[in-house]
């Protein structure tokens, strides 16, 4: 069961009524506000925590100030006052970045049609063009279904138009990453306008900017993404293949990375997206012949204090290892001594130590010869001692059992140097604490040579017993 959910308006009395009837001083007002509301189990992140702004000489109703700035914008659009309007969208984006509740309450009261309005008055004009996608763009943010056909178009033919303009390409990427993100539909409608090509068109035109490249990478990699809650079946896998097969994504995001090899926050996201692309044994094999692999093995060595880029080299190295071939590759390239250092190195992540196992699992997988690597690297003890440091995370846990049963299943003369290193007993309790982990920690036992005892609890109905 959800959160309760309240209008801002229900919130706003609550405050006046603590003022006027309790004779709060205003910040006291909205502090007991909120704990009313809280204690009650409401959400409260779409709200405006704040006092509205006096009403004015006309006698206009008590208004947000981020109303009152949106009602500032709405005017000058509707007088096509381009500097009033120019100034209002500086002052009305920054109190949209802000935070998600005064956005929200713009959106919920007008915002995008006055913005794109804006945007429709400032055609032409290059620079003013500029404040408007920085505006539509906030607006966006957290708040998808806003955009509307329109907007979808305006977005696509102004990247079309303004392809050579890098400050113009990276504003409309920014509103169709934010437009994408937790939204089918719009991934959908996007693709189908052709913005594909127009993303890996923009990394090969302004492959100088790291801004343009880190941007466009990151949206392509929102149209492989399967985040919203409300489709049951979104078009992700077709959208990696799009990337790849029509529009030679491998290439553009490889060819890309030589530009930026002393810029962590680039290549990590270059690593980040052909993760996402690597949906096809061949798909996995082109990232290894295009010098994909040189480059995360590199960056993995070179960045290994930098979590952040650690965790997206590793997840990528886990995506590519899906191909037998290019297990060998890795294993040849050093990269099992690098995974087993980066999980050693980071071992308080757990987001490193779930990925580094998660790895090291794929390249075990069928290969008995890299197992021998893995153990004589030390990545079995890496992987118990991941689960000693994070007992409560299931999907370390989980990773690591399957990870132990992959070295052991085809190599049994591992498992009495494993047990050694107290492996029953981490596993054992991974059963125990997590339901999620029963089927990999028994496999896991068994394979180890454990004794293992079948779980069955008496479900109160004659017949029935559940494992």
């Amino acid at each position: 069961m959800g959160s309760k959910q309240i209008a801002q308006e229900t919130f706003d009395d609550a405050v006046q009524e603590n003022i006027t009837e309790f004779e709060m001083d205003p910040e006291e007002a909205v502090r007991e506000a909120v704990q009313q509301f809280e204690s009650q189990g409401v959400d409260l992140s779409n709200i405006v925590k704040a006092v509205r702004q006096p009403a004015s000489e006309n006698g206009q109703k008590q208004k947000h100030q981020i109303l009152l700035t949106l009602d500032s914008l709405g005017r000058a659009v509707a007088d096509s006052d381009l500097a009033e309007m120019a100034e209002q969208l500086v002052i009305f984006t920054d109190q949209c970045k802000e935070q998600l509740a005064f956005r929200y309450l713009a959106g919920q009261n007008g915002a995008y049609s006055v913005v794109f309005s804006a945007c429709q008055l400032a055609s032409g004009d290059r620079n003013l063009m500029l404040k408007t996608f920085y505006t539509l763009s906030a607006i966006l943010d957290g708040q998808p279904d806003l955009l509307d056909s329109a907007g979808q178009d305006l977005l696509l033919q102004t990247l079309k138009d303004y392809r050579e303009d890098a400050e113009m390409t990276l504003a409309g990427i920014q509103c169709i990453r934010h437009a994408c993100l937790k939204h089918e539909q719009n991934r959908q409608d996007f693709v189908k306008g052709g913005v594909l090509p127009l993303l890996t068109g923009a990394i090969v035109q302004h492959g100088d900017s790291a801004d343009v490249v880190r941007t466009a990478s990151s949206a392509l990699r929102i149209m492989t993404f399967d985040d919203d809650i409300r489709v049951p079946f979104g078009h992700a896998h077709d959208h990696a293949k799009m990337i790849v097969l029509e529009n030679d994504g491998l290439r553009v995001l490889i060819e890309a990375a030589k530009a930026f090899t002393d810029n962590s926050s680039v290549l990590s996201e270059l690593c980040a997206t052909l993760s996402r692309l690597s949906v096809r044994n061949e798909f996995c094999q082109e990232i290894v012949d295009l010098g994909g692999l040189n480059f995360m093995v590199a960056l993995l060595a070179d960045c290994i204090d930098h979590p952040d880029v650690v965790k997206q080299v590793l997840s990528a190295i886990r995506a590519v290892a899906g191909n037998d071939d290019v297990k060998d590759a890795i294993v040849d390239a050093g990269g099992t001594d690098l995974i087993v250092l980066a999980i050693s190195h980071h071992l308080a992540n757990p987001q490193i130590c779930e990925q580094g196992c998660a790895a090291l699992c794929m390249l075990a997988l069928r290969k008995p010869e890299h197992c021998n690597v893995i153990m004589e690297g030390g990545g079995a003890l890496a992987a118990l001692q991941a689960m000693k440091a994070h007992p409560r995370e299931v999907a370390v846990q989980k990773q690591a059992c399957m990870l132990i049963r992959n070295l052991v299943s085809r190599s049994r003369d591992f498992s009495q140097p494993i047990l050694e290193m107290g492996a029953e007993d981490l596993i054992t309790e991974a059963r125990a604490t997590h339901k999620d982990c029963d089927d990999v920690a028994k496999a896991a036992l068994r394979d180890l040579g454990c004794k293992v005892e079948l779980r069955e609890l008496w479900t109160g109905q004659k017949g029935s017993l559940a494992q």
